[in-house]
């Protein structure tokens, strides 16, 4: 018997979540066949058999989240041949933990998370009486284990209020980097309104935005970088890569934009329009989704006027742009109406001053004040 495990699907992408499975336990398959379709943090992929030969066994269902090196489905003896996703032993999970997490997911002794929850035979008897999935409860018992209270208390919960709905795929990715940044960024938020009333009808409102925000970076370099909080490191890049963030229904994407500094607006527009249709069409690659630098967050195609964008470390910095509107200023002693726009500037304190962010985002007033760029 042979398994193949999850490969590696790129960099920072150390988990996946099956959607679905193209063959069954019995069937045979050949080299390069899909076998099943996974969900990452942003993308779905279609992973390929590695080998020809006849499925023994598959491991997990729909929804379950396979980490990279775990088993996604064994051989039997049959037409076997030696790749390098294919292992001929995999260790037995014990109730020991890996590297001090309380769960193991997808190994060949249990196929969902809650078969490995720090629980007696009695708790788990008493939780699927009660039609209880042990991996959606939080343990109170000694180190962390799961008590009766514990099942009554989630038991309770849902005849109060219904079963809760477990997060999966983007949105799931999406409140752990959320989480990661509550715990490892210092946020300050500062705000201001860009006059843009010099603008021609029809301008393009997010190149203006990207253009500024390349400019902005050109004049406080310190901005386009990533922070390492352990070793208070940081490095600041050559390059802007631009996370842009795109509202689906699936959840929030932010593909990356490369090298906006370096090219032109045309070239911008044609690229960020492709980024936009491999995200709904959630054809992206994995590799399109990494590496930002900063990130725009234009909220203001939809509502809002000003926010409190959230950094995702390593970046440093976030814009937020929000809905345009007509404004009363006193100009040259003279009350006119203007169309501002608002910006929203969070940058994490750890990594850069007050003074810097206050000119970066004069930086930003200044190039989108300009009626041409």
């Amino acid at each position: 018997m042979k398994y193949f495990k999850l490969p590696d699907l790129g960099e920072g992408l150390p988990e996946a979540e099956i959607l679905e499975w193209h063959v069954q336990e019995g069937d045979k398959v050949q080299t390069d066949q899909i076998v099943v379709s996974v969900e990452t943090a942003k993308a779905i992929i279609e992973v390929p058999s590695p080998q020809s030969g006849v499925i023994a066994h598959l491991f997990g269902q729909a929804g379950d989240t396979i980490h990279t090196g775990e088993p996604l489905l064994e051989f039997s003896g049959e037409d076997e041949e030696d790749t390098g996703t294919v292992v001929g032993k995999i260790p037995v999970a014990s109730q020991q933990t890996q590297s001090g997490d309380d769960f193991i997911i997808g190994s060949p002794t249990s196929g969902t998370v809650s078969e490995s929850v720090k629980a007696t035979p009695a708790v788990r008897a008493l939780a699927k009486r009660l039609n209880i999935d042990l991996a959606q409860v939080r343990g109170s018992g000694r180190n962390g284990s799961v008590t009766p209270a514990d099942i009554e208390k989630a038991s309770k919960m849902d005849q109060l209020h219904g079963k809760a709905e477990p997060l999966r795929g983007v949105r799931k990715q999406m409140a752990l980097a959320m989480s990661r940044s509550h715990a490892e960024v210092v946020p300050v938020t500062i705000n201001e309104d860009a006059n843009i009333h010099a603008w021609p009808k029809g301008t393009d409102i997010t190149l203006r935005l990207i253009h500024a925000i390349a400019y902005a970076c050109a004049k406080e370099p310190a901005f386009n970088a990533w922070f390492d909080g352990q070793s208070l490191s940081r490095r600041i890049h050559q390059k802007i890569d631009l996370g842009v963030a795109v509202d689906t229904e699936q959840g929030l994407f932010v593909p990356v934009l490369r090298d906006i500094g370096s090219r032109d607006l045309t070239d911008i527009r044609s690229g960020l329009d492709n980024l936009r249709n491999d995200v709904k069409a959630r054809t992206i690659p994995p590799q399109e989704l990494q590496g930002a630098t900063i990130t725009l967050s234009n909220f203001g195609t939809i509502a809002g006027r000003y926010a409190n964008p959230i950094v995702v470390p390593p970046q440093v910095a976030i814009i937020g742009a929000g809905v345009i509107r007509e404004k009363i200023l006193a100009i040259d002693n003279e009350m006119k109406i203007q169309k501002i726009l608002p910006l929203s500037l969070t940058f994490d304190h750890r990594a850069l001053t007050g003074g810097e962010a206050a000119r970066f985002l004069q930086a930003l007033l200044t190039d989108l004040s300009l009626s041409e760029v």
